[in-house]
C-alpha cells in the first residue's frame, strides 16, 4: 500500500513540476556561485574557443545518452533516440539536487511513460555509470605517464580500472546484477545483458570521454598549453578528474574534487592559476551542456509526437507499463 502511494506520488503532476523548479533553482545557484571566479577567466578565452569547447560537451553527453539507450535495448526496451534523450538528460539535471538518487527517480519515472519498467529503467541507470566509469577510469590511464608528481596520488583511481572491466564481462555483470536486485528484494532483470550490448555501451562511453577531453583541451591551449603535450593531459586527466570526483565526493555533480583533480594533472603545461581558469570555465560549460542538452531533448521529443499527431504525454499521465519490445521508430 505505502508503494502505490508512493508511485502514484511520484507520478503527480505537480510534484515532478516542484521537482523540475528546484533543479533550475539549484543550477542557477551553481552558476551564481562559480560567477565571480569564473568571469575573469572568460575574459582570457576567446569567444569561439568557448563555442568549440561546449560543442564538445554537447557531443559527449550526447554519447553518454547513446550509452544508456544501448543498454536499455539490450535489456529489452530500445527507444527512439528523442524519447531516451528525454528520459536520460531531463532525469540528469536531478544531479544538482543535494543527494544522489534524483537522477535515478526522475529517470524511473519517465522511463515508466515511456513504457519501460521502473525495475529495468533503474538496472539500466546503474549499469551506465558501472561502465562509464570503467570507460573512464580506462581513459583516465592515458594522462599518468604525462602527469607531474602533483598528480601521483591520483594513481589509486587508474588501478581499479581492470576491476572494473572485469565487471563489463556478461559472465560477471548479469550474476552481479541479479545478486544485487535479490538483496533489493528485487526480481532480476527479464532479459540478460549481452557482450555486444555492453561492447555498444562502453564504446559511445569511451567517445564521450574523448570529446570531453576536447573541450578541455580547446580551453588549455587558448590559455597557452602547447597542444600536443596537452592532449593526453586533457583527455586522460578529465576522465581522471571525474573518477576521483565520483568515487571520493558526495556532492552535487561531483563539485569541487573534479576541479582539484584536473588542476593538478594538467600542472605540467599550465600555471596553478591557468589550470583553475580551465577547471571552472569547464564546470559552467558542462552545467550549460546539460541544460542545453535537456532543453533540446525536451523540445524535440514534444515537435517529434505532435508531428506524429500523438499527444503529448502529459507528467500525470497514469499507465500501466509492460516488459515488452517496443521497436524505435
Amino acid at each position: 500500500m505505502r508503494s502505490d502511494r508512493a508511485r502514484a506520488l511520484l507520478a503527480s503532476r505537480w510534484v515532478r513540476v516542484g521537482f523540475l523548479a528546484a533543479v533550475v533553482a539549484f543550477a542557477a545557484y551553481a552558476v551564481a556561485s562559480q560567477w565571480g571566479d569564473v568571469s575573469a577567466s572568460l575574459g582570457r578565452i576567446e569567444p569561439l574557443t568557448l563555442v568549440g569547447s561546449l560543442a564538445a560537451v554537447l557531443v559527449g553527453l550526447v554519447g553518454s545518452m547513446l550509452a544508456y539507450r544501448a543498454l536499455l535495448a539490450d535489456m529489452g526496451s530500445p527507444l527512439p533516440v528523442p524519447t531516451a534523450a528525454r528520459i536520460f538528460f531531463v532525469g540528469q539535471l536531478g544531479k544538482y539536487l543535494p543527494g544522489s538518487l534524483w537522477p535515478v527517480v526522475a529517470q524511473m519515472e519517465m522511463g515508466r511513460d515511456a513504457g519501460v519498467p521502473r525495475r529495468r529503467s533503474a538496472s539500466a541507470i546503474a549499469l551506465t555509470i558501472l561502465i562509464y566509469l570503467g570507460a573512464g577510469l580506462l581513459v583516465g590511464a592515458v594522462a599518468l605517464p604525462f602527469a607531474s608528481e602533483e598528480a601521483g596520488g591520483y594513481r589509486w583511481v587508474v588501478l581499479l580500472a581492470p576491476l572494473f572491466l572485469l565487471l563489463l564481462h556478461p559472465g560477471v555483470l548479469n550474476p552481479l546484477l541479479a545478486r544485487v536486485l535479490a538483496l533489493a528484494r528485487r526480481e532480476p532483470p527479464e532479459q540478460p545483458l549481452t557482450g555486444r550490448g555492453t561492447m555498444t555501451a562502453f564504446a559511445w562511453s569511451v567517445v564521450s570521454w574523448l570529446a570531453f577531453g576536447l573541450h578541455v583541451e580547446l580551453l588549455a591551449v587558448d590559455l597557452g598549453a602547447p597542444a600536443g603535450r596537452a592532449l593526453p593531459l586533457a583527455v586522460g586527466g578529465f576522465a581522471l578528474a571525474w573518477s576521483a570526483g565520483f568515487l571520493l565526493i558526495v556532492a552535487p555533480a561531483g563539485a569541487g574534487a573534479r576541479e582539484v583533480a584536473l588542476v593538478a594533472i594538467l600542472s605540467p603545461v599550465l600555471t596553478t592559476h591557468d589550470g583553475t581558469a580551465v577547471a571552472l570555465v569547464s564546470r559552467l560549460l558542462m552545467t550549460g551542456g546539460d541544460v542545453v542538452t535537456a532543453g533540446a531533448a525536451a523540445l524535440t521529443w514534444r515537435a517529434g509526437r505532435r508531428g506524429r499527431g500523438a499527444p503529448a504525454l502529459e507528467p500525470d499521465d497514469h499507465r500501466q507499463v509492460s516488459g515488452t519490445r517496443r521497436v524505435p521508430r
